[in-house]
């Protein structure tokens, strides 16, 4: 019995042994990411993983604008394609939204409006056929793959916006994990997981999940019109590379769907409910985190709104998009507030700016949405932005320009936390009318204080929900275990269409029996009250 203490004390090493056995050191992580605002999230997912002893190594290209090839918490592999993939070059975006604004402004006719929906379904198409070089050039120099294979990675992570990193993975067999939200031509649940067009809105649909018939119509629509754009316009440039370095055995889509890991940029805060699986982990709003202080310049400012407070106004890269003629509306009803403004704008200076308006290139967003001076945010409706604002609970007047946009900003306003203006119908009265609205109806400060406690009120943060997830696969060389395999299923056995012909056919063949035995009865029946009668 003298000697408990040492028992304990040998139980207590085997337990921490135990706790801490499911760490991971060292882990070699080979990541493929899209440049952009993409980079942002992946990057902040790098340092951390970074930071947690893992060697992480970057595949980039050469005219990459926000990648860089050499940083303190990543390697990099670089590949020089023969043309730079479009959405690299810094001003794409602003191109684009410039010739739709023009297409919504001026009314143009139904063929204008196609000529314009050929033209951007031609750059996707492209931008995919010079994404998908990426694999070529790789697969091509038997050196870096060698080199590669030496390496020995235990995972890829990758960002399926530009999915060319599933073929390498798959060529490595690497276990896979998507830092996702878009994929390919739509959101990432329309790939993987069920989504019935009752009420999951499609993507580039703007509806609530309480649809009426003609929204249904819509959205039915929508969703063939996303499906076959994924199958003749994006696919194709990958399907041609799987028969070329895998064979006909292997199925593109199919790679595409079979990760082990989806780290959804999604929380149910934010976005409507609707079916999941096992291996999609939801950790939107991972970049968010406390607020700090500010530049002594920026402190001065926001300290010299008085009892009013400071609006913020941010449309990212885009507002150099934008006519000058909607920036000095917007210029022009900031001038008629009280309020502070506080307005990042990279473009052409607006006229009729304000006194109290102050135009910065980079502002530390984080910071000022959780400073308690902050009274709204004007956004055009960036993921980000978006859970920045739920995170420090600001209300949020939303001019949507571009894809997602639309539909973030309908989600917020569905749920009282935002007013959405259009861009091409903005004066400088009808802004000033919404901005007042937000600012002096308390609803939408308290339902987006509501959305910001739902939000935090959490086991562990998204950003550690996300690197246990990815440790987790690195631990046990994947999660099949997670994944179902109905993707791999014909359309006819996943909705059962076999089963319901079988089971018609069955039920029509009794049928046939029960009505054939009661004619065969009757008939007999007759026939014998007529020899009784005769």
């Amino acid at each position: 019995m003298g000697n408990i203490p040492g028992v304990s004390l040998l139980l207590l090493v085997v337990s921490l042994s135990i706790m801490t056995g499911s760490g991971v050191h060292g882990g070699k992580i080979l990541v493929f990411p899209v440049d952009g605002s993409h980079w942002v999230n992946m990057n902040l997912l790098i340092q951390r993983l970074h930071a947690r002893g893992h060697e992480v190594t970057v595949v980039r290209t050469a005219t990459s604008w926000y990648i860089k090839e050499d940083a303190p918490h990543y390697s990099s592999i670089t590949v020089t394609l023969p043309e730079a993939i479009s959405i690299e070059e810094q001003d794409f975006f602003v191109t684009f939204l410039v010739k739709m604004l023009a297409i919504q402004k001026e009314g143009a006719s139904v063929i204008g409006f196609m000529s314009f929906y050929w033209e951007m379904l031609t750059a996707l198409s492209k931008i995919h056929q010079q994404a998908s070089l990426l694999a070529v050039e790789m697969f091509e120099n038997k050196t870096l793959m060698q080199s590669i294979r030496d390496t020995q990675f235990d995972l890829a992570l990758i960002d399926p916006g530009l999915p060319v990193g599933v073929l390498v993975a798959h060529e490595l067999k690497l276990p896979t994990v998507f830092n996702v939200r878009w994929i390919t031509s739509a959101e990432g649940h329309f790939v993987v997981a069920p989504s019935p067009t009752s009420y999951v809105p499609t993507s580039g649909n703007a509806a609530s999940d309480k649809m009426t018939f003609g929204e249904r119509v819509k959205n039915v629509f929508l969703y063939v019109l996303n499906t076959c754009i994924d199958k003749f316009i994006v696919c194709p440039h990958y399907d041609r590379l799987v028969d070329r370095y895998f064979g006909p055995d292997v199925n593109f889509y199919h790679l595409l769907q079979g990760a082990d890991i989806w780290l959804m940029r999604v929380d149910f805060v934010f976005e409507f409910p609707r079916p999941t699986l096992p291996n999609i982990v939801y950790i939107g709003g991972f970049q968010c985190k406390p607020s700090e202080p500010l530049s002594s310049e920026l402190e001065d400012f926001v300290q010299s709104s008085g009892e009013h407070g400071v609006i913020l106004m941010s449309l990212g890269t885009l507002v150099k998009g934008l006519p000058t003629e909607i920036t000095s509306e917007i210029a022009a009803a900031f001038a008629q507030l009280p309020q502070k403004v506080i307005w990042r704008h990279a473009g052409e200076r607006p006229n009729n700016l304000g006194n109290n308006t102050l135009l910065v290139k980079w502002m530390p967003q984080n910071d000022l949405l959780g400073h308690p001076k902050i009274k709204a945010f004007v956004a055009h409706g960036g993921t980000n932005g978006v859970y920045e604002s739920i995170y420090h609970g600001v209300p949020i007047i939303g001019i949507p320009l571009l894809f997602d946009q639309f539909e973030n900003v309908l989600r917020l306003e569905a749920r009282g936390a935002a007013k959405v203006v259009d861009a091409t119908k903005l004066t400088h009265q009808n802004f000033l009318e919404v901005i007042q609205e937000v600012l002096h109806d308390p609803s939408y400060r308290n339902n987006m204080k509501r959305l910001s406690a739902l939000h935090r009120d959490q086991p562990m943060h998204p950003l550690e929900k996300a690197l246990y997830w990815i440790e987790f696969v690195v631990r046990h060389k994947g999660a099949s275990h997670l994944r179902t395999e109905s993707y791999k299923m014909p359309w006819y056995v996943y909705h059962s269409v076999d089963v319901i012909c079988v089971l018609i056919a069955v039920l029509l063949l009794l049928t046939a029996i029960v009505v054939g035995s009661i004619r065969f009865l009757c008939v007999r029946l007759c026939r014998r009250r007529k020899a009784k009668q005769e």
